[in-house]
């Protein structure tokens, strides 16, 4: 079972960076390259509590479908997403938001379980941790981004 952390200072409140986390919007934005859609669920705005999305994207040159659902949720410091349904054999996604003075340190921790045995054991050790990797750093460099600048304004509500 990999897990990836990730640590990211964003110059910030803490309750814009947690929006942004959590902004459908910003997350389309980010994924440059896979093509995502939001297809079911919320497919706009901000997602909460209880409340489910069916991405559709290209991963690996293969198009295919992942629902998670927002089974965790304590705004502005926690929330979590987890796979309902998709390629994965299960995740967990952590994010995690404290304050340090003028920023805010977002703490990502991805917990998965690749399909397919001893085969997608391998696979997630060889490939798919690198890959999810830089796919998350692209996704936080973007939130810094829009979060440090007034794009933040494009992606949540006044």
């Amino acid at each position: 079972m990999p897990v990836l952390e990730l640590t990211t200072r964003i110059r910030a409140p803490i309750e814009r960076c947690f929006d942004l986390a959590r902004s459908i919007d910003l997350h389309r934005s980010s994924a440059v390259g896979t093509d995502e859609l939001a297809i079911a669920g919320v497919t706009r705005g901000l997602i909460g509590f209880g409340e489910q999305v069916t991405w559709r994207a290209r991963h690996f040159g293969i198009t295919q479908d992942l629902t998670s659902r927002i089974t965790a949720f304590d705004r502005p410091h926690h929330f979590r997403d987890s796979m309902v349904a998709g390629a994965f054999r299960r995740f967990d996604h952590d994010h995690h938001f404290t304050r340090d003075g003028e920023h805010t340190v977002m703490r990502d921790r991805f917990d998965f379980e690749a399909p397919f045995g001893p085969f997608g054991w391998l696979f997630a050790r060889l490939v798919l941790v690198g890959y999810l990797r830089r796919f998350l750093q692209v996704r936080n460099a973007t939130l810094r981004q829009v979060a440090e600048s007034g794009r933040w304004r494009e992606f949540l509500p006044n």
